[in-house]
């Protein structure tokens, strides 16, 4: 990846951080103490970052189990046109403002990476739009399993910290 593709997926990162965490700090008392509102905000840029940058890869690998023989060994990757839209994410992600519209904004991303995987892979568009698809909601289904994991343990250390 080229360091202007690196920036932009870090504040894509950042940008989708702060849709998810903007929200919750702003009603909550007890985490928008800034030390914890900026903890909370870094470490779900660097995940959400990780998401992105994994997705191309992961759509790759999940159309490659796809074919029978391997296509090519290059994989698919971002550049700047097409992981920029991403940085657009907090300001769509909050939920106020339209879970749909960053539904649509996800998927239009998405839709991008789907020509380059076909061309790559021989697959038609609708498989490949299949593979980033299922990679996509993969990985988003992943992180949100582990973030309701860290709840339950947040939550269960806190009850007996109570008790």
């Amino acid at each position: 990846m080229s360091s202007a593709v690196v920036v932009l997926v870090l504040l894509a990162g950042l940008s989708e951080s702060a849709g998810r965490i903007l929200p919750m700090v702003a009603t909550r008392y007890s985490a928008s103490r800034p030390i914890v509102a900026v903890g909370l905000l870094l470490t779900g840029a660097m995940v959400e970052a990780a998401v992105i940058a994994l997705w191309p890869r992961t759509a790759s690998a999940v159309a490659e189990l796809a074919l029978s023989a391997p296509s090519s060994p290059a994989e698919l990757t971002w550049t700047p046109g097409m992981v920029a839209p991403l940085v657009l994410a907090a300001v769509l992600a909050f939920p106020m403002l339209g879970p749909l519209l960053h539904l649509l904004l996800i998927v239009g991303v998405g839709a991008g990476l789907v020509t380059p995987l076909s061309e790559m892979t021989d697959l038609g568009w609708w498989a490949a739009a299949g593979c980033v698809a299922v990679a996509g909601v993969g990985l988003a289904g992943a992180v949100e399993v582990v973030r309701n994991l860290l709840v339950k343990v947040s939550a269960s250390g806190a009850r007996e910290l109570l008790t």
